[in-house]
């Protein structure tokens, strides 16, 4: 300001507005001064006459402002506008040189049922503490935001050894999933990392959040705590998602899905108890679609509830079929996460069991453990109203969310449902089979049964009767089956008929 100030006194020009940093103040000021040239009547300079304001303060209300504006107030990391920025600026910037710049993606996975459990103020901290952690390892090498919710973004310029950044994302999965301790809890949460290097990826920065957005999609779907470099194939990957999405629409107007159903048995006896529903899509053009492929997109988007109503549909009237054959089983349909809350979803449950044959007690609900916890108080009155309709709530994936003994207790179910992965090792691993032992014991003190799913060995049933399971579902049992081979299932009660039909199915 100095060079201005001192050509405008030199010209005699008049002074409009014109900020100046105050000399010899212990804290830099800042004052905007105006005047204007003053001379007698012979025309002798005398000097200026005006008038100067102190605007230090508001010079610092505009830094912090500028400053909002481009960080995140939470983490103190630059947020999304800025990052955007950065990396559009970065790319273009290495454009002609044809320098390279590596993005790295990072979706925190399990944050959310900690949020809702704990309270945003545990939540608030705990992505404090993810943010350092991320900070401290990427240094000086790159820069590092907040992307907005449980979601952040690494730019590391100049790199695109794959060999580093592999290296890297895994020191970010291994830090970030190393245990929290907040207000006396010992908190854990992963992260699932996808990479996308420029110029190979994408030559805009769109194009590169883009491709780093589906190598974390791929990393989530491959099951999580992992990372996933971008390639081509993400992209036609896509697409035929759309197109999945697209055909969800009307899929119900037509004989494409059909019902198949996995035998739930009495662990000691082996007779048939339950049946879960379980959908199949025989699609005209592109074949048999895995559950895994539709369902998640029918999730995501509007399709589910039609799609589980269907279900529901199917389910009551093949389980009147059964009982009028002499059949007396129950039939367990699972309901997604995003229906626990839906009063429109319920009505339809209502409507359906009003035109039905089928009494609600022969129906069971199988909700996730991370299903109740997204909204705890919506899950306990949703679930307290399929309750006092008469259906059965059991608690699947069981092991594998964040829910307390007390959140337990209050939760209205029936059941208790051991995921797969502490079931399937449970007779040779002895840290599996205390889990199993003191779930089992767990469920009977509080009045519920036990279902161990994810049974594929004779030892494995077996541990499983001993440890005090009452319900068993498992390849080892049988595979899930079409309506019409359950019947002859059913009366087959010798085990090695039921090896037969899981060598045929």
């Amino acid at each position: 300001t100095n060079r201005p100030l001192a050509f405008l006194l030199g010209a005699r020009n008049t002074i409009t507005f014109l900020p100046v940093r105050v000399a010899g103040s212990a804290d830099p000021m800042l004052w905007e001064i105006s005047g204007k040239a003053s001379f007698d009547e012979e025309g002798n300079f005398l000097g200026y006459r005006g008038s100067a304001r102190d605007v230090t303060e508001s010079r610092d209300r505009q830094r912090d402002s500028e400053r909002m504006a481009q960080y995140d107030d939470l983490t103190g990391l630059a947020n999304r506008r800025r990052m955007d920025m950065m990396l559009g600026n970065t790319l273009a910037s290495y454009r002609n040189s044809k320098r390279s710049c590596a993005l790295l993606m990072l979706d925190l996975d399990r944050f959310k049922p900690v949020n809702d459990t704990y309270g945003h103020p545990v939540g608030d901290e705990l992505l404090r503490q993810v943010a350092a952690r991320i900070t401290k390892i990427i240094g000086s090498k790159g820069e590092v935001g907040r992307f907005g919710g449980d979601e952040f973004q690494v730019i590391l310029p100049d790199l695109d050894d794959r060999g580093q950044l592999g290296e890297l994302a895994q020191r970010l999965i291994q830090m970030i999933s190393q245990p929290y301790p907040i207000n006396g809890s010992r908190l854990v949460i992963g992260v699932s990392i996808g990479v996308a290097v420029a110029p190979y990826d994408g030559f805009e920065a769109a194009d590169l959040v883009k491709a780093a957005d589906l190598a974390l999609y791929a990393a989530k779907g491959g099951g999580r705590a992992q990372y996933r470099f971008y390639s081509g194939e993400m992209k036609e990957g896509a697409k035929r998602r759309r197109q999945i999405e697209e055909d969800l629409r009307s899929v119900l107007d037509t004989d494409q899905l059909a019902m198949h159903y996995q035998p739930i048995v009495d662990a000691k006896t082996e007779a048939v108890a339950c049946f879960e529903s379980l959908i199949r899509w025989h699609h005209p053009t592109r074949g048999y679609l895995s559950p895994d492929t539709f369902i998640p997109l029918a999730e995501k988007s509007d399709h589910i509830a039609d799609m589980t109503l269907f279900v529901l549909q199917r389910t009551l009237r093949d389980l009147a079929q059964w009982r009028s054959a002499g059949l007396e089983v129950k039939g367990a349909v699972n309901i997604s996460a995003r229906l626990l809350a839906s009063q429109v979803f319920s009505d339809g449950v209502r409507s359906i069991l009003a035109g039905s044959d089928t009494a609600a007690s022969d129906l069971i609900f199988e909700v996730t453990e991370s299903a109740t916890m997204a909204d705890p108080a919506a899950a306990l009155r949703a679930l307290e109203g399929y309750r006092e309709m008469g259906i059965t709530i059991s608690l699947d994936d069981y092991g594998t969310g964040q829910s307390t003994l007390t959140y337990l207790k209050t939760l209205p179910i029936g059941e208790l449902k051991i995921d797969r992965s502490f079931v399937e090792h449970a007779h040779e691993d002895n840290s599996d089979a205390l889990l199993v032992r003191s779930t089992v014991n767990l469920a009977h003190a509080l009045g519920l049964r036990v279902v161990a799913e994810g049974i594929e060995t004779k030892e494995c049933l077996d541990f499983l009767r001993e440890a005090g399971c009452d319900l068993a579902q498992g390849y080892f049992i049988s595979r899930p089956l079409p309506a019409d081979q359950l019947l002859p299932f059913c009366q087959d009660d010798t085990a090695s008929s039921h090896q037969q039909v899981r060598t045929a199915a």
